[in-house]
Parts: C-alpha cells; sequence; structure tokens
C-alpha cells in the first residue's frame, strides 16, 4: 500500500490522519474545497500532500481523484446539531458517502476505513454500556447527525458487500488541539469564555492523534467488515469541563443544567448566539444528549489492534489546552 486518498483532510479529524499517514511514509492525495489548510498541524506535513480541489459531492473530482490510489480513508463529514445545517449534513454524510464508496469500487482501491462515530450506533434513551453490536432503533433519542452517520453506515456496508475490503470506526466525542471555533473544538473555547454550564451525563471521550493511529493501523490490517469503537475512556462532561478550566486556569461550570435547567439553557444560548451571531454550542440535541449516561466498550479495538494504547484524557487534555493558549498568545486563533 503506497498512494492513500483522504477525504475530509482538513477538518479535525482528517488533518490529523494525513499527518499521521505522511509522517508514515504514505503517499497522500486529499481533497480540499478551500484555499485554507489547517493551522493546528504544522505546515511542512501538508506540503508533502497532493491536493485536489473538490468535494465528496463533486462525483467527478472524486472519480479522477481516486484514481490510483491503493486505499481510500473517507473522513469528510458534517457535524452539528444546528437546524440550519440539516440538509447539508444529510447531503454531505449521506449522499457523499454513496459517491466517495462508489467511485473506491470503480477504482478498485484494496483497502476502504469509513469514518463513522458513536452516534451512528444509535440513542435509545436508557443507560448502559454500548459494543459494536448494538443495532440501530428508530426513536427520538436519536439526533439528525446520528441519523446522517448510520445511513452513511449502511453505504459502507454495501460497499463491504460489493467488494470493498475495509472497516468502519467509531469514535466516541473527539477531544484535542484543533480549530475551537468547529466540531467538538468548540467545546474549549466555550469552556476558556466561561461557559456555566454542567451536566453529571457520562460519554465516550478519546484524544484526536489517537482515532488517527487507530484509524492508521486498521487501514495496514487485514481485518475485514468489522466495525470498531475507538474510545478511551467514560467521563462525565462535568470531569472534562473542569479539566478544561484547570488546564486554562479558568472558572469551572458552576450551573447544573437538570433535564429542566436544560430546557432554559439551550433557549438561553440561542438568544444569546441571535445577539452575538455566532453558533451556541449547546443546543436542544446536545442539551438532551448531555444527561444520558452512556458508557462505551472499547474492548474489540483494543483487541484487533495489540500494538495500540490509549493516550489518557487528563493528558490529552492538559496538552491540548497548552497548545490552545501558545495559539491564543500567538494571535493564531
Amino acid at each position: 500500500m503506497q498512494m492513500v486518498f483522504v477525504t475530509g483532510g482538513t477538518g479535525f479529524l482528517g488533518a490529523y490522519i494525513i499527518q499521521n499517514l505522511v509522517e508514515k511514509g504514505f503517499a497522500v492525495r486529499a481533497l480540499r474545497r478551500s484555499a485554507a489548510l489547517p493551522h493546528f498541524i504544522p505546515a511542512p506535513v501538508f506540503e508533502k500532500v497532493e491536493w485536489i480541489q473538490g468535494d465528496v459531492l463533486d462525483v467527478v473530482a472524486l472519480q479522477e481523484a481516486v484514481q490510483g490510489a491503493d486505499a481510500v480513508v473517507h473522513a469528510a463529514a458534517v457535524v452539528s446539531y444546528h437546524a440550519a445545517d440539516r440538509a447539508q449534513m444529510y447531503q454531505t454524510n449521506v449522499d457523499g458517502t454513496t459517491n466517495v464508496v462508489n467511485a473506491a469500487i470503480d477504482a478498485g482501491v484494496k483497502r476502504f476505513v469509513h469514518i463513522s462515530s458513536i452516534a451512528a450506533l444509535g440513542r435509545t434513551g436508557k443507560n448502559g454500556t454500548v459494543s459494536e453490536d448494538q443495532l440501530w432503533e428508530d426513536n427520538k433519542a436519536n439526533t439528525h447527525y446520528g441519523i446522517t452517520k448510520h445511513l452513511s453506515e449502511l453505504e459502507a456496508w454495501r460497499g463491504f458487500a460489493e467488494g470493498l475490503q475495509g472497516v468502519i470506526v467509531n469514535p466516541s466525542l473527539i477531544l484535542g488541539y484543533g480549530n475551537w471555533h468547529q466540531s467538538s473544538c468548540a467545546i474549549f473555547k466555550s469552556v476558556y469564555n466561561g461557559f456555566p454550564w454542567y451536566t453529571e451525563g457520562i460519554n465516550g471521550f478519546v484524544g484526536v492523534a489517537d482515532v488517527a493511529e487507530a484509524v492508521v493501523q486498521l487501514l495496514q490490517s487485514e481485518v475485514h467488515q468489522k466495525r470498531f469503537i475507538v474510545s478511551a475512556e467514560n467521563e462525565s462532561f462535568r470531569a472534562v469541563f473542569n479539566a478544561i478550566a484547570e488546564g486554562f486556569s479558568t472558572r469551572k461550570p458552576h450551573r447544573k443544567a437538570t433535564p429542566f435547567l436544560g430546557e432554559f439553557a439551550w433557549r438561553a444560548e440561542k438568544l444569546k448566539s441571535f445577539f452575538t451571531n455566532q453558533k451556541p454550542l449547546l443546543t436542544k440535541e446536545s442539551a438532551r444528549n448531555a444527561h444520558a449516561r452512556t458508557y462505551f466498550d472499547n474492548r474489540a479495538l483494543l483487541h484487533a489492534l495489540p500494538r495500540f494504547a490509549f493516550t489518557p484524557i487528563d493528558i490529552v487534555i492538559k496538552e491540548a489546552c497548552v497548545a490552545y493558549l501558545q495559539a491564543v498568545r500567538q494571535g493564531r486563533i
């Protein structure tokens, strides 16, 4: 395997996947929609990438970009809990995956890794431990993002049935140094700015570099038609927010958002966003999911990749906070 084609290469996780591939000596080709490249990855890394202008909805660009690639890592996706983004999210996450799978099949690539999410495993509204064996259930607890990732997984499974060799990766909530105006990185910005709300909900968390490493190891493995939860630790949102506040030496979130107050909190954040013209971190969907106490089982991945080990979340947070503070001081964010 020599050439790897990456979609979503300028996104948070995609950029770290590219860095990991480049550092391991792979030739990398990737899609990009804009001229700007992520500031959180060293520029020399991106200088070694063959960039193709286009996106996953551009069928012609995809077909050209995948030619000659030995493998495809499909990381392109829209992550949002805002109603205004839903149409674009369904297009990119579902139709875009269809296009990438078809292009990979037509080009005869040897290996395909689809980046999904724990959201694609579905939420039942019940507390408990989730493994890769959980079956999707249609219910009101699922977010629209989760629905799009479930539908995109169906396209990946269809590709495997039609001859693609590969796996599906389901990361939990990804933490690390990135663009704190986007995706899960916005958690750091919100805590830095004094976001007051917390919940006792429990979720899986993982460092972005660990997810990238797991993806590249799975890319080089012979495991086929499997899905893997990539989650380092199950922790409460409150503990994670507190750790970030400690890393920034700022005030910890101090208002407990009970289910009742959560309904007030997301409405207050929505009103605030109207005046600031910025998307709120807390929405109706994210506020309600923040109360779930869900544990994720990572044993399947650790069994499949015996050389892989997770970085403790407290270390991930500390290192990310240091990087964000340096970027603030240097005026890069």
